[in-house]
């Protein structure tokens, strides 16, 4: 046993690995535990694929496959019919997940008559009815997105036509307003005109069924003596023509229908870019034309109104964007779009990205991020797991001024009304995105990877909005992570052991555990043979909270499965637990501008609470000073205390649900066991006695143990509220004397 300790040791310190005591892990094939559930993805409902809804510019934009599904099963028949239609929409939502995941790409129409007709070979014609109702539930169609490597710039470009869509409809009703609006200015003054009281002008405009009937000749001469002799400024006449010209020329929108038909369009702009340096170089290239743009509404706007005075306005606009566009002339243009790959940027694609964030440019730019596991340049074989991204994000927060969200991509479908709010924004915007694509390496699909990495903290997901609010707590984000308060996720996991029995332990996913699921750094982890495990190896979340001194007596492992979902356990080095701690402290300040142990305001909380205690002590002391001191040799009076169970009618139990569990709250002895056990199932209230706080946040296993370990026996587990948990005969046997 001490020269397993001893091998233990010698590999957590040096990465070598006696080949006696310790097994490679590489060709394995070993995932961490908490993925055994998860070989066949496609068998499991989750938010992919995505549907990319057509032709939509609201927040409908986007819809998951699964929630298209449960919208359609939501209008079947009751009973055995309903079970029926559920079962086979179901089988079908599964096979177009397997065509999605197996490459299939198109629109979900196509996908669904393909999956179709693979289920109705040697089905029943119910089958066919079953679909036919489902698909006429399904009011919209789209491509299908899967969770892949060209995703996230597939959705993001998505989004931004959604949005774009919605403000070329309203740019182009307020040009036709303003096109119409001059016309008709100019139209009024030709007819003013001596051309346009002209007989043959009047002639033209009456038509030809009418032309005999008038004296067109006596017409004129009378219409010459009665309008007004008003001449129409040339000047005015000029702008309007020239304000018609650059309003039909423009090319940041698609013309109109109506205008296209009239003329023929200039083709407009596109503003799709795969490098900051071509959209800053386009942007500038087409400032010119923008202010001119911009410049001519502002005047027909006036013109319109009759309120443009040249002494006035002439020199006014003779400057009008000299210093550039603010970020409200600009909100009415179409934003830019730049989708770039982190592992392709160099230093001066990385010097044009920091430019458009710190300019206030309205230019959104998606950062994927393909591998967030590198390598450090400093050649020692360190990791460094996402820091590049962390840098980039970072640095955008400190501009103030730009909206940036973070995020893997399995969680952009979640994310999504925050994406339209980033593309929204007047300024501009980042969307890092991890995209797990590097889990390919490891035979592990990138939805998976990219749960995994925001999972364990390596890519947290947060937002920062300036616009949201004066302060971080209105602007920062970070509600999206699982368990936001603790250092790592914590899930329950269970197995049977050798004798067949079913073992339940919670397990916390650090970043130790998605660095082993890659299998490019397997160097870094040994598996020790189950005849050699011991008691000094312990959970990675134990280790990184001992702080060592000397040679270590206790040794970082995680659990793993092989192919077979064979538990096996496995040690990693120190390389690999001095990263861990490093993303962890980048976690704990992500949390203080979320607000989540917020030292400051720990700090202010203790300082408070200790002038509190200083301000009750100080009342003690003058109220004993002043008290009147009885006379020598008096008789004291001494009054009983009334106890205090009788100042008080006791308080009375709340009727419970059958088979609810409870805690006997009023009863607690504050003994720690259960909140020890689970703090997120069982809390204390204010007068430090426990309850159950989210019934939800662990297993009946837990209830039970909890129940058993209760010094006053107030814990009643009631009945499970999953029938599927392992092991539930012999827990209700164990619950039994709590009921």
């Amino acid at each position: 046993m001490e020269a397993d300790t001893q091998a233990h040791v010698a590999f957590f310190l040096t990465g070598r690995r006696p080949s006696e005591h310790l097994d490679a892990v590489d060709g394995l094939d070993l995932r961490p535990a908490l993925f055994a559930g998860y070989r066949e993805l496609a068998r499991l409902r989750h938010d992919f694929p995505l549907v990319l809804v057509a032709d939509c510019a609201d927040k409908q934009f986007v819809q998951s496959l699964s929630g298209l599904t449960d919208s359609a099963l939501a209008f079947a028949a009751r009973g055995s019919e309903g079970e029926r239609i559920r079962k086979h929409v179901l089988q079908l939502e599964e096979e177009i997940r397997t065509l999605s995941t197996d490459g299939a790409t198109g629109m979900l129409s196509a996908l669904w008559a393909t999956a179709a007709g693979r289920l109705a070979k040697g089905a029943d014609k119910s089958l066919e009815d079953s679909l036919r109702r489902a698909r006429a539930a399904i009011k919209v169609d789209g491509e299908l997105a899967n969770c892949d490597a060209a995703m996230p710039a597939r959705l993001l470009r998505h989004a931004w036509n959604a949005v774009q869509k919605q403000k070329a409809e309203a740019f182009r009703k307020d040009l036709d307003r303003l096109v119409l609006k001059l016309s008709d200015i100019l139209k009024a003054d030709f007819e003013r005109s001596a051309a346009g009281r002209s007989a043959k002008h009047l002639k033209e405009s009456v038509g030809t069924g009418y032309g005999d009937a008038f004296d067109f000749d006596a017409l004129s001469h009378l219409l010459a003596k009665a309008l007004p002799k008003d001449e129409f400024p040339e000047s005015r006449r000029r702008r309007i023509r020239e304000l018609l010209a650059v309003l039909g020329a423009q090319q940041f929108f698609p013309a109109s229908d109506a205008a296209a038909k009239k003329a023929a369009a200039a083709k407009p702009y596109s503003f799709f870019f795969d490098t900051c340096a071509e959209a800053l170089s386009t942007f500038r290239k087409r400032m010119p034309k923008l202010i001119e743009l911009a410049k001519a509404i502002a005047i027909a706007e006036l013109e319109i109104d009759g309120q443009y005075s040249e002494s006035k306005h002439d020199a006014l606009f003779e400057q009008f964007g000299a210093n550039g566009l603010d970020p409200q002339d600009l909100a009415p243009f179409p934003d830019y779009l730049v989708c770039i790959n982190a592992e392709k940027m160099q230093a001066v694609e990385h010097a044009h990205l920091m430019e458009i964030l710190s300019s206030g440019l309205p230019i959104k730019v998606l950062l994927q991020i393909d591998d967030i596991l590198e390598e450090s340049p400093n050649g020692e074989g360190n990791l460094t797991a996402g820091m590049r991204s962390r840098q980039i994000a970072n640095m955008a927060i400190g501009l103030n001024e730009v909206y940036v969200l973070q995020s893997s991509s399995s969680n952009l479908f979640q994310f999504r009304e925050r994406m339209l709010r980033g593309l929204t924004y007047r300024g501009p915007a980042l969307f890092s995105v991890f995209s797990g694509a590097s889990g390919k390496a490891s035979g592990l699909p990138p939805y998976l990877m990219s749960a995994a990495a925001m999972e364990s903290r390596a890519f947290p997901a947060f937002t920062y909005d300036p616009s949201a609010g004066p302060n971080w707590a209105s602007r920062f984000n970070l509600e999206a992570n699982s368990q936001v308060d603790l250092d790592w996720p914590i899930q329950g996991f269970a197995y049977e052991d050798e004798q067949h029995q079913t073992v339940s332990e919670d397990i916390a996913f650090t970043l130790v555990d998605f660095v082993a699921s890659d299998h490019r750094y397997a160097r870094h982890l040994a598996r020790v043979p189950r005849d050699r495990w011991n008691g000094s190896m312990i959970p990675v979340d134990e280790a990184l909270t001992r702080e060592r001194k000397g040679l270590p007596d206790k040794i970082p492992s995680v659990l793993m499965v092989d192919v077979n979902n064979v538990l096996q356990k496995v040690i990693v080095d120190a390389r690999l637990i001095r990263e861990a701690r490093r993303c962890r402290e980048m976690w704990h300040s992500l949390q203080e501008l979320g607000g989540v142990h917020n030292s400051h305001a720990e700090k202010l909380l203790a300082r408070e609470k200790k002038a509190w205690e200083d301000r009750m002590q100080q009342e003690a002391e003058a109220h004993a000073a002043t008290a009147p001191a009885a006379a020598p040799g008096a008789a004291t009076a001494v009054v009983p205390a009334a106890p205090a169970a009788a100042s008080a009618p006791a308080e009375q139990e709340p009727e419970r649900a059958p088979n609810e569990a409870y805690i006997e709250t009023a009863r607690c002895s504050t003994c720690n066991e259960c909140t020890t056990l689970n703090n997120k199932m069982f809390a204390y209230d204010r007068n430090q006695q426990a309850y159950i706080a989210d019934i939800n946040a662990g297993t009946y296993a837990q209830l039970v143990e909890a129940a058993e370990s209760c010094q006053v026996s107030i814990i009643h587990p009631g009945k499970p509220r999953n029938p599927k948990e392992p092991g539930l005969e012999e827990l209700l046997k164990r619950a039994e004397p709590f009921l």
